[in-house]
């Protein structure tokens, strides 16, 4: 069984195995985005509890 390769690239597991990203749509064409929409862009969220499952199957070595 692998790890996903773009979900290794994309996904970093935290201490609290909560699955941590950062928002697409930061590289180009930010222009005709307002700036809370940028502002908001930039921060990581995480995982939701639904997605998780799905989590588990791409990166069944991390948690």
């Amino acid at each position: 069984m692998k790890t996903h390769s773009g979900a290794k690239k994309r996904f970093r597991i935290t201490k609290m195995n909560k699955v941590k990203y950062k928002k697409p749509g930061q590289r180009h064409l930010m222009i005709g985005d307002s700036g809370n929409q940028n502002r908001k862009s930039r921060k990581a969220v995480f995982v939701t509890k639904a997605d998780m499952k799905t989590m588990l199957k791409i990166m069944p070595y991390s948690f």
